[in-house]
């Protein structure tokens, strides 16, 4: 029994661990989003350019780490616990795609070029989109962790 108990530690505790490090990562792609939302002098195309460079930076780590390290282990989870949780992601993931084909057509703007002040004005109509697809891929986000991993949590605790 003891080693049950040590075997789903180890096999799910480093999940809450990863989960944490991605939200924080969520917090610093919020924090950027934020910062170049509250700008409104587009002359600026040098300094905003470095901004939009930060934020997809941060934004492609953000959406990478989901794909292929948290909903992987969720998706584990799910498989592992088997209480219907595969059907519901089934439903969610592909929404998430959907946010993510937006995220990713996001950075593609930039293409790693000097950005003219129109690009620049263009690029901050896109990220009003971005914000609205950020938004919703969150809260999908967040309601897989709550029936993906911490409906979980007392069952890993207990075993």
């Amino acid at each position: 029994m003891l080693e049950n108990c040590r075997n789903a530690r180890e096999r799910w505790g480093g999940v809450s661990e990863l989960i944490d490090r991605w939200l924080k990562e969520r917090q610093e792609l919020l924090v950027h989003y934020c910062d170049l939302s509250g700008e409104n002098d587009f002359s600026q195309t040098e300094a905003l350019t470095e901004k939009f460079v930060r934020l997809c930076e941060v934004l492609v780590d953000y959406v990478s780490a989901g794909h292929f390290e948290i909903y992987e282990q969720l998706i584990q989870e799910a498989r592992e616990f088997n209480d219907g949780g595969l059907e519901l992601a089934a439903k969610v993931y592909p929404k998430i795609e959907q946010t993510t084909e937006i995220a990713l057509n996001f950075n593609d703007r930039l293409n790693g070029q000097s950005l003219s002040e129109a690009q620049v004005r263009e690029l901050f109509n896109e990220l009003s989109r971005l914000g609205e697809a950020l938004e919703s891929r969150f809260e999908m986000e967040d309601f897989l962790i709550e029936h993906l991993h911490n409906a979980h949590a007392g069952k890993v605790a207990s075993a």
